[in-house]
């Protein structure tokens, strides 16, 4: 099946969109204490794919095999997935090594694509 992720953090909540042929669905949750006003708007990004990601899969929204077109807000983000550039934060490099994990281990077949801030549909859901 095919699926469109937008995804959008900012230091207080996170939220993610997965929508394919027949539906969507959106999720809001809060950021866990340890990271709620901790983290920046960048690592918060990060921590929504992974989320987002986790429970898609979680929930068989997402199933192995699956292609996903993950749609991203911040070049930063769309380079360091795609062209594998060096990344000095630790704390995205862990959530960069746990979606690549559940990318690899789900056998899911990844396209990035950036868009513009307007264009994510997750952001104005937050």
């Amino acid at each position: 099946m095919n699926h469109v992720f937008y995804s959008y953090g900012d230091a207080k909540k996170i939220t993610w969109i997965i929508s394919d042929e027949k539906e969507a669905f959106i999720e809001n949750r809060e950021h866990v204490d340890m990271y709620k006003d901790k983290v920046t708007d960048l690592q918060s990004k990060y921590v929504a794919l992974h989320v987002g990601l986790f429970w898609g899969i979680g929930t068989f929204v997402i199933k192995n095999g699956d292609s996903v077109k993950i749609k991203i807000d911040e070049k930063t983000m769309f380079e360091q997935f795609t062209t594998n550039s060096e990344i000095e934060d630790p704390f995205i490099q862990k959530r960069m090594r746990f979606i690549r994990q559940l990318v690899d281990q789900r056998r899911l077949k990844v396209e990035f694509e950036v868009i513009s801030q307007d264009e994510n549909i997750a952001r104005n859901s937050i």
